[in-house]
């Protein structure tokens, strides 16, 4: 009979397996000197008492910006004096109220408890600044938020009621358009800069494993080919650390399973199925109700194909865009759902692009004149079983 001794013994292969959770933040961050330089010198007014400007931080998933605005703020927080920096995952607090609470209880004791209004709540804010305090409000995939532009208009109106103090913004986000979808009043109050956070290359990625890999593996449990590999892949799927780090750690857990000293190359190839499923999920229960549907159609007319289009029109999969649209309305009307407007399903597909779920080209000329082709980026039985139960759909 097993028992938890069975499970709680010693592996041969982790040291320490948690340093290979993206949310670990290492000593050294590799290849971000850059971004680092340009968050120190954004912050730096800060110390001295003095508002720093609004920061608008971008990149695709596993490109190093929550770990590298964590680590930057590690050190602020050491130097600063009378000013707070105040990280926020705007996936669980994602509306204005919640943000603000979530600020507060940062700031002072004796606010744990929900029931205050948000007009309360900006005063006790402006309270604690005016005294001449900074606050930093670091919101993480701001693009969630749900009244964005009350939420930025409310922090950044708070500057011209303080006269000694101030209110900063840095807002990271995987999606490069989501600010045109603020209203100009909220745009022109976010007086910000901008940070790009490019993808990986093979070789950083490589580098970030090594070092990751020397203190979560025991010695001689991993060589340098299954991490060489694990780089490559990751670089494959746009460079993404995330996806690189948990290739490696399902990889040592299936050198654990087959009771194996040391993980090859074998394991990596082994897990790289298992890893994209678990990541694809993990992106589609994130997704907005529209994204869902939009790609539950998709995947729907890959496996039915297209109504109009004849076999020779496209290629490799591809799709009509205005086809996958069609099927988008008629599974919104389907489940009695109000579709959204064709420019509306624009933003929704290139969102499901940037995130690797779906990827287009332009036809060129010849092929209905000059049209975009969607193809589906994953299997489309698999797409349709993970998004079929949260919009609504029995049996898939």
């Amino acid at each position: 009979m097993a028992s938890f001794g069975d499970f709680a013994a010693d592996s041969n292969i982790f040291k320490d397996r948690d340093v290979l959770s993206p949310h670990f933040v290492p000593g050294t961050l590799y290849f971000r000197d850059h971004q680092i330089r340009e968050l120190i010198s954004l912050l730096a007014p800060a110390i001295k008492g003095k508002k720093p400007r609004n920061l608008l931080i971008y990149g695709k998933t596993g490109t190093g910006k929550t770990c590298t605005v964590r680590h930057v703020i590690k050190k602020f927080s050491g130097e600063a004096k009378g000013s707070t920096a105040v990280y926020i995952n705007c996936r669980m607090y994602n509306k204005p109220y919640r943000v603000m609470l979530k600020a507060v209880k940062a700031l002072m004791d004796g606010y744990d408890k929900q029931g205050y209004g948000l007009p309360f709540l900006y005063e006790k804010m402006l309270e604690w600044a005016s005294e001449g305090r900074q606050l930093i409000l670091i919101l993480d995939e701001i693009d969630m938020v749900k009244g964005l532009d009350e939420l930025v208009y409310t922090l950044t109106r708070a500057n011209d009621e303080l006269e000694k103090g101030g209110v900063s913004l840095i807002g990271i986000s995987n999606k490069l358009m989501f600010k045109e979808q603020l209203d100009p009043r909220s745009r022109s109050s976010l007086y910000e800069r901008e940070v790009v956070f490019p993808p990986y290359t093979a070789p950083q990625l490589q580098k970030i494993l090594e070092q990751r890999a020397e203190l979560a593996f025991r010695k001689g449990a991993v060589n340098s080919a299954a991490l060489n590999l694990a780089g490559a892949i990751a670089a494959q799927e746009s460079g993404d650390a995330r996806y690189a780090l948990k290739l490696l750690v399902r990889a040592g857990e299936l050198a654990e399973e087959r009771t194996l000293s040391k993980l090859s190359d074998r394991e990596v190839k082994d897990a790289r199925e298992m890893v994209e499923l678990d990541l694809v999920k993990e992106t589609v229960d994130k997704l907005p109700e529209n994204h869902k549907l939009l790609l539950y159609s998709t995947a729907r007319l890959t496996l039915s194909g297209s109504r109009y289009a004849r076999f020779e029109d496209t290629k490799d999969g591809y799709l009509f865009s205005g086809d996958v649209y069609e099927e988008y309305c008629d599974t919104c009307k389907r489940l009695r759902k109000e579709p959204k407007t064709a420019r509306s399903y624009r933003s929704y597909l290139n969102d499901l692009e940037m995130l690797g779920l779906v990827t287009s080209v332009e036809s060129g000329k010849g092929i209905r004149g000059h049209t975009k082709l969607v193809k589906l980026g994953h299997p489309p039985h698999d797409i349709i079983n993970l998004v079929s139960k949260s919009i609504g759909v029995a049996n898939g």
